[in-house]
């Protein structure tokens, strides 16, 4: 299976190393963590992350993953995204990389 990834914001993701799986907020809003394949990736970083800073790539094994992956469209449109539906488990990600916007707010996948 291929590479499935998440953005986070730093914090949460060195609190859940110390505590336990990756909650992320939307598993308590909606449900679910999003995910992104490597060709969704980079449009939902410019379109949800667009210069924000301290955010991190999480590379993620969807083999060793616990919780079941969805692949759905939630708002209706055709393109179908991975959503997990429960918590992330640290031994499912495989790295962790820093996740650096340039200087007019874009990001690109860390080498």
């Amino acid at each position: 299976m291929s590479i499935l990834y998440h953005i986070c914001n730093a914090q949460d993701w060195q609190d859940a190393e110390e505590k336990g799986p990756y909650k992320a907020d939307s598993l308590h809003t909606e449900g679910f963590i999003h995910l992104s394949t490597q060709t969704q990736v980079l449009d939902t970083a410019h379109l949800f992350y667009k210069g924000q800073k301290g955010l991190l790539l999480l590379y993620i094994q969807p083999e060793k993953l616990d919780a079941e992956v969805v692949y759905e469209n939630t708002t209706g449109g055709e393109t179908l995204f991975p959503h997990l539906y429960g918590a992330l488990n640290i031994s499912a990600v495989e790295r962790v990389e820093k996740f650096i916007p340039d200087e007019q707010g874009c990001f690109s996948m860390p080498t």
